[in-house]
């Protein structure tokens, strides 16, 4: 079993090899498997912008989509000190700034949306098994977001690459997601009996 350490090194460098028209047109896939999920009856849904340099998805074909569904929308600042997240509704006053991680951040000008409230959250990550656990940048952001979230909230992650058939070695802090997202495939991620 490869560490996430691995994982994270290995899927980071996958990703490296992907070209700009490779990351375009597979963030399109991507969005329109969404498509296909039966998620689109909910309210607020939370989504990542993505960090350009380190290639990646590009949601802004998933925000299409949310916009002409007239849907809330919801983006995040991240607080390095305490590893936190504060989340925003996105309106067209809202603006966007890149931190000096690079990460395309709203100012904090917006109006403030509690994680209670969200329904549906697209989780970026680096790999994925077909379990639902996932390899993020490893700061676990994203588990400490997602475990302040309301219970039954759709956790769906984002990948250019498809799910592994062996299980990912996870710790009792991280989140299963609900639904993986491939150029290819929707998966509703699988019950592990190990």
């Amino acid at each position: 079993m490869e560490s996430k350490k691995e994982l994270r090194k290995k899927y980071a460098q996958l990703r490296k090899t992907l070209t700009s028209d490779q990351v375009e047109e597979y963030s399109l896939q991507i969005a329109n498997q969404a498509l296909k999920l039966d998620i689109w009856e909910y309210s607020n849904y939370h989504i990542f912008l993505p960090i350009k340099r380190h290639k990646e998805v590009n949601t802004e074909y998933l925000l299409h989509i949310l916009q002409g569904k007239d849907k809330n929308i919801v983006i995040s600042k991240s607080n390095f000190d305490d590893f936190s997240m504060s989340h925003y509704l996105l309106t067209d006053q809202t603006k966007i700034i890149n931190n000096e991680y690079g990460i395309p951040e709203p100012d904090e000008n917006g109006i403030p949306i509690n994680e209670q409230q969200l329904d549906v959250v697209f989780v970026p990550l680096l790999a994925v098994d077909k379990f639902g656990n996932r390899v993020g940048y490893g700061k676990g952001f994203y588990d400490r977001f997602l475990r302040k979230c309301k219970p039954g909230i759709l956790k769906i992650g984002l990948s250019f690459f498809k799910p592994l058939d062996n299980k990912i070695d996870v710790n009792e802090d991280d989140i299963k997601l609900d639904y993986i997202l491939t150029g290819q495939n929707a998966f509703k991620t699988v019950e592990s009996h190990i």
